[in-house]
């Protein structure tokens, strides 16, 4: 029966000592707040961030194929003072065009007469398209 007793003495003495202890732990927690640290990334390079959808981000559009080329205006003399005229036909938007503007991805590269010549940049590579007028039926 002593042993009984000095047993549950010893419970009644370790119970609060161990919730004093758990308390310091808490209080020591809240004295010291814990942050996580995560790395940040953060792309400043130039062109498209590559971490960006590319079916999310709007420099996809407009592809090539939605485009129609309807007017060209060709200076023979100063071949830099062209325009083109583009109609988007998926969204029916006007783009006028020089020699080096953008759209999307596509660069006007040269504005011929009946023509324009595009750089499409894609996945790292680059290659020629040109856009035409469409021919022109004579009346009979």
């Amino acid at each position: 029966m002593h042993a009984a007793s000095v047993a549950l003495a010893f419970v009644a003495f370790a119970l609060p000592a161990a919730a004093q202890q758990a308390e310091r732990a808490s209080d020591t927690l809240a004295a010291h707040p814990q942050s996580l640290l995560r790395e940040v990334f953060s792309y400043e390079g130039g062109g498209r961030d590559p971490f960006m959808s590319l079916l999310k981000t709007g420099d996809v559009r407009p592809l090539i194929s939605d485009l129609k080329l309807t007017t060209v205006v060709y200076d023979g003399r100063f071949a830099s003072r062209s325009v083109a005229i583009l109609r988007d036909i998926t969204n029916r938007r006007i783009y006028r065009v020089k020699t080096g503007d953008i759209i999307g991805r596509l660069k006007v590269t040269q504005i011929r007469p009946r023509e324009v010549v595009f750089t499409v940049q894609e996945f790292g590579f680059e290659r020629q398209e040109t856009l035409s007028l469409a021919k022109q039926e004579g009346t009979p």
